[in-house]
């Protein structure tokens, strides 16, 4: 009869017992109860690795002692599925395999918001008593009333509890709002800056500079950003040179920034 204690010749890891004997043995065995108490002995024999890569995860939302259960998850499926003809030693395909299950763990049972205690209980209330009235009554949604009587909570806490049943896990952005084919997701109905607030407020910011300008300059401005004139029209229609369009539109620009930061300050 093996024992515990034969598995347990070390390497050098205090928790990575010597179980490349008791592995190979595992996979000729068939089902049954000496293969089920072999696999168990060696799943206890690595147990310390396991606690060791739960205690990473340590204060992160999350009880130690029940990361400590999902690692030991782990650890049982990396036993199971590991193949030793393959040539690669137990402990490289355990440690990723346990990691795996303790960050999917985070990913489906830990809240993306932070909801405080009592609401997380009221959740969990309003979840069970949803549960239990819908099969008591072929499915039928029941009302704030019933949940709050059968919960023993007050309706304000059962909308604070339904409130928290959308606070577990956030909607992607491309998730689909609509059942057609149009595409419309999350995304499409966020809002966006307009960038035209920010030209009202640069021409309210500009306009007592542009009013002590020389008249013709307030005309060759006007024309050029106002009316989207080219240089060339506006000297045109002015009747001088593209060159001293050009020239004057530069220093009247200088100008007006000179000018509007100096009053900004």
């Amino acid at each position: 009869m093996h024992t515990t204690s034969t598995l347990k010749g070390r390497r050098p890891h205090d928790d990575a017992p010597d179980t490349d004997a008791a592995f190979e043995r595992l996979a000729r065995l068939p089902d049954g109860f000496e293969r089920h108490d072999l696999r168990d002995r060696i799943v206890q024999a690595w147990m310390p690795m396991a606690e060791r890569i739960a205690g990473r995860y340590r204060g992160r939302g999350e009880a130690l002692e029940d990361l400590t259960q999902v690692a030991a998850l782990g650890l049982v499926k990396a036993v199971d599925r590991y193949d030793p003809a393959r040539g690669n030693a137990f402990e490289s395909y355990a440690v990723p395999t346990i990691a795996g299950e303790i960050k999917r763990h985070f990913r489906d049972h830990m809240w993306v918001l932070h909801v405080p205690r009592r609401v997380q209980e009221a959740r969990n209330r309003v979840r069970t008593a949803i549960r239990d009235l819908s099969a008591a009554n072929s499915g039928r949604q029941p009302t704030v009333a019933e949940i709050a009587a059968y919960a023993r909570l007050t309706e304000e806490e059962v909308h604070s509890g339904l409130e928290a049943l959308d606070s577990f896990a956030a909607l992607s952005l491309d998730a689909e709002l609509t059942d057609g084919a149009d595409g419309y997701s999350l995304a499409d109905a966020l809002g966006e800056t307009d960038a035209g607030y920010d030209l009202v407020v640069d021409r309210e910011a500009v306009k007592p500079a542009l009013r002590k300008l020389p008249e013709r300059e307030q005309t060759i401005l006007y024309l050029r950003f106002f009316r989207g004139m080219t240089q060339s029209g506006i000297a045109e229609e002015l009747g001088v040179s593209q060159m001293h369009v050009s020239r004057l539109i530069s220093n009247c620009c200088a100008s007006l920034r000179d000018q509007v930061m100096s009053d900004a300050a």
